[in-house]
């Protein structure tokens, strides 16, 4: 057990957003950093059906945790006007996250209501479970593509990190329904842990390339992170990216290859004979906090302008006291303007130990 654990409740306090009045409340904003704001993540419940060591451990979220109440979470209507505020001012993708967002009732409405913005990408990350039965249903409401957690391949791993004994075969299943149903190209998402998944990594890399029916599907080797306070994260458990690549591309040879748009985090490498691509997320060991683009909105409408936050800021407030589009316009985009985040370029045994916001909480 970590004794460090800290009670992830007392770390969701959300500081009010100043408004600012007069101020731009469309438009393109960047930060004191030069970084403009493209991606919005959304979380759309902080509840999950795993429990998932370095992100939701049962030490932690146990069955008394207390979840947020339904009248704390934002409604579907107050996402969809947030959203179009957000786009007013630049953002060009949004993606729902969790938490399991595929938990939250009557998701497909919410999807209707996002995708009937114009020039959007809309995209949901999911850890599969409930993706075989809802994958037509998302994608008829308008969902372009998902993204899909999974840890390992075989099924003793996979149900150990997700620990309530989820079998891997039905977030398979669920990968192969979403491909059927047009929400491609999918890309998988590993955390990888020194000395729990490490050997999953090849695995990984040859079923997602070798299978005709899962060709196209790019897997993105992701750093264990220290992400909030809970996961007992410990920089020895972390497996460089370059020790991955250099894994991979001595059975599978890998080239580099550019980024797809501007703030991409994923590092692309092409396997030299054409046989797809992967992803690697170097957080830890190659910061890329020069080039982000990401806010992030919680499940209760705190905003938070860092994955690594120690506070986030209320706009719920601002939606729930009748502030007009322009003055919460007008707000965000003050707020980004001051925006200096780069924690993982500071990294360091003091700042990993402060009181960060927990993934499950603000997405991944």
């Amino acid at each position: 057990m970590n004794d460090r654990v800290i009670p992830v409740r007392d770390a969701r306090r959300a500081a009010p957003i100043r408004t600012p009045g007069l101020g731009a409340a469309v438009g393109p904003v960047a930060d004191r950093r030069g970084r403009q704001m493209r991606d919005l993540r959304i979380s759309i419940t902080d509840r999950c059906n795993f429990r998932c060591t370095y992100c939701m451990p049962k030490t932690v979220f146990g069955r008394d945790y207390p979840f947020l109440p339904r009248d704390e979470l934002l409604s579907f209507e107050e996402i969809a006007r947030i959203a179009r505020i957000f786009v007013a001012h630049g953002v060009s993708k949004i993606r729902l996250t969790g938490g399991e967002p595929l938990l939250r009732r009557n998701i497909e409405r919410l999807i209707e209501m996002l995708a009937a913005i114009p020039d959007l990408e809309l995209t949901l990350t999911t850890n599969g479970s409930l993706l075989a039965r809802k994958s037509r249903s998302l994608r008829d409401a308008g969902l372009q593509r998902v993204t899909v957690s999974l840890d390992a391949l075989d099924d003793l791993t996979f149900r150990k990190m997700n620990d309530v004994d989820f079998p891997v075969a039905q977030v398979l299943d669920g990968i192969a329904a979403a491909e059927a149903a047009g929400l491609g190209p999918i890309k998988v998402n590993m955390v990888v842990k020194r000395g729990t998944n490490d050997h999953a990594i090849l695995p990984m890399a040859r079923h997602f390339r070798a299978a005709p029916t899962q060709r196209g599907h790019i897997v993105r080797f992701i750093e264990y992170m220290d992400v909030g306070s809970s996961n007992g994260w410990k920089l020895d458990q972390v497996i460089p990216s370059a020790e991955v690549v250099e894994l991979i591309s001595a059975e599978m040879p890998l080239d580099a290859v550019g980024p797809n748009y501007p703030g991409e985090v994923a590092a692309r490498w092409r396997y030299r004979d054409g046989g797809g691509e992967i992803g690697v997320i170097s957080s830890v060991t190659q910061a890329f906090c020069s080039g982000c683009t990401r806010v992030r909105l919680a499940t209760d409408g705190s905003l938070y302008t860092c994955l690594f936050a120690t506070k986030g800021h209320d706009l719920r407030g601002l939606l729930r006291a009748g502030r007009s589009d322009q003055e919460i316009g007008a707000a965000l985009g003050a707020l980004w303007n001051d925006r200096n985040d780069n924690y993982s370029e500071q990294r360091s045994a003091e700042t990993t130990a402060l009181r960060k916001i927990e993934m499950s909480y603000i997405g991944g």
